[in-house]
């Protein structure tokens, strides 16, 4: 008995290490993506919010829409920003191709590996609002960028 249970507490030890490891933060190359981009929405730096865009191959519709987005709240103070993992259902609707202001079908130009989520929340004499915003994020020559749709291939 006393052996049994030596064993349970060296694999509870175990779990729960891996799991805590599995956990414990963003690499470094997330941090600066998600510090950089913070710094350049909450600064309004809209040239900044811009490079982040994979334009190649983009729609040009999509793109102004994409550009407008990108400023829209800018400015505004971030209460959280993250880089999650896709889930099953955001790698389908990635690959799902959408249609196009302007006719046919686009889809997104890179593959994405990640989803940038965004938290902002505003509170005023007439009250608070929380707002969210996700955009799919890829990685083209080792710097994660936002991928603007274009005509599928």
């Amino acid at each position: 008995m006393n052996k049994l249970a030596k064993i349970s507490t060296l694999t509870c030890v175990v779990v729960i290490m891996c799991s805590v490891s599995l956990r414990a933060g963003t690499s470094p190359q997330e941090k600066a993506f998600t510090d950089k981009y913070k710094t350049a929405f909450e600064g309004k730096d809209t040239a900044t919010l811009e490079s982040f865009l994979y334009t190649q191959g983009a729609d040009a519709a999509i793109l102004d829409f994409y550009k407008m987005m990108q400023s829209g709240e800018a400015g505004e103070k971030i209460s959280n920003i993250e880089l999650v993992d896709l889930t099953p259902e955001d790698v389908k609707k990635a690959a799902t191709p959408l249609d196009s202001p302007t006719g046919g079908k686009v889809c997104l130009t890179l593959k994405p590996t990640k989803k940038l989520i965004i938290k902002i929340e505003k509170k005023d004499a007439n009250g608070s609002s929380t707002s969210t915003s996700e955009n799919f994020i890829a990685e083209k020559d080792g710097k994660f960028v936002i991928p603007v749709p274009g005509a599928c291939k």
